[in-house]
């Protein structure tokens, strides 16, 4: 059975690293734990690092949070599902909003529900995801501000992870921009500029993060320490890799390059085509226990850079293993470095066992 294996000293040492950054420059920070899609052994860790505040997207991880440790602050980080209010108001203590509807609806559950839910309104700056036009969050905010057992904590933005569009200085600088205009206006104080990603860490370590940016959600930045203006580079002092995949090999042989046959679309719909060069040629091909129901190939990168993945099926890949020089047999296990997104999938799955070391 493949397995997923999370590594608790470069865990602990990527937070750290973090934390120590944070409080060096007064920033408050929450973790972004949708990657463990609600897996208790890893929440557990993330729990025992120390951190006081856990993000996520899915209601029933936030839930999982508040029954392992009922003193975490909980974020809800995207805009709420009217059929979710309910749930929102109970398992989130914040939530990131973008839609006056909603907010109305979360006022009238936390008045239900005796309680006062923070929200933190979202702005767009340009990477067309989720967030309040620039121009209209005056007007906006003007429309919430006084709603009952509702409490305005912050402004935030996202900005990388539709389009791509990288955080900067002058973008950065509008948002806390924004914060000033509103409080002038309404004399009202909101503490936070919530604007900190990965994607932004890096003008935090360059010293170009406008001052009024004060709160980070971070995830990526934990499990990879990745620099995300310099693209396969990680962050100096930070670790990679906190978490890799496992697999066997189910079948080792040699076996031609080329296909044998009349060729048409696989099941994923791919035609092969046939390199002239190849024929006559042969190759090792490995089998191992994973397959597309799990991962997409092109997030996985095997540690042996003499190993090649070929292709995939709904529950095995198959890799060349060129001559085979590390003597791989039947039973071996292969590790793979694994892109976000296909951790993601891993971690989601019910057939991939998770492990700490």
């Amino acid at each position: 059975m493949a397995f997923v294996k999370l590594y608790r000293n470069k865990l602990k040492h990527n937070y750290h690293f973090l934390k120590s950054l944070f409080k060096q420059h007064h920033i408050q920070w929450g973790i972004v734990t949708k990657l463990l899609c609600g897996n208790k052994k890893y929440l557990d860790e993330i729990i025992n690092l120390g951190i006081d505040e856990l993000c996520d997207s899915r209601i029933s991880n936030l839930k999982m949070i508040k029954e392992l440790d009922k003193s975490i602050t909980t974020v809800y980080i995207k805009p709420p599902a009217k059929r979710s209010i309910q749930s929102i108001v109970a398992y989130a203590d914040v939530s990131l909003n973008t839609e006056l509807y909603t907010i109305k609806w979360l006022s009238e559950e936390a008045k239900k529900q005796n309680k006062v839910h923070r929200i933190v309104i979202m702005i767009e700056l340009g990477d067309l995801r989720e967030g309040v036009m620039r121009d209209e969050i005056v007007d906006f905010y003007e429309q919430i501000f006084e709603l009952p057992n509702i409490d305005v904590v912050g402004l935030g933005t996202n900005l990388n992870c539709l389009h791509g569009v990288m955080p900067s200085e002058d973008k950065l600088i509008q948002l806390s921009l924004y914060k000033q205009i509103i409080e002038l206006k309404f004399k009202k104080k909101i503490p936070y500029i919530s604007a900190g990603t990965t994607a932004t860490l890096p003008l935090l370590l360059r010293k170009q993060l406008p001052a009024g940016v004060n709160h980070f959600r971070l995830g990526e930045a934990l499990f990879w320490g990745n620099n995300m203006f310099e693209s396969d580079k990680v962050i100096e002092g930070m670790e990679t890799d906190v978490i890799e995949l496992f697999a066997e090999i189910i079948e080792i042989n040699e076996k031609p390059v080329v296909p044998a046959g009349v060729l048409a679309e696989n099941p994923s719909g791919e035609v092969f085509e046939v390199n002239e060069d190849d024929f006559g040629r042969t190759t090792f091909r490995g089998i191992i226990d994973i397959g597309l129901l799990d991962i997409q190939p092109d997030f996985l990168i095997p540690q042996d850079q003499n190993i090649e993945i070929i292709g995939a099926s709904s529950d095995m890949l198959v890799l060349d293993l060129k001559s085979n020089p590390k003597k791989y047999k039947v039973g071996d296990l292969v590790a793979f470095r694994l892109k976000y997104m296909g951790a993601l999938g891993l971690l989601n799955s019910s057939y991939i066992e998770k492990v700490v070391e």
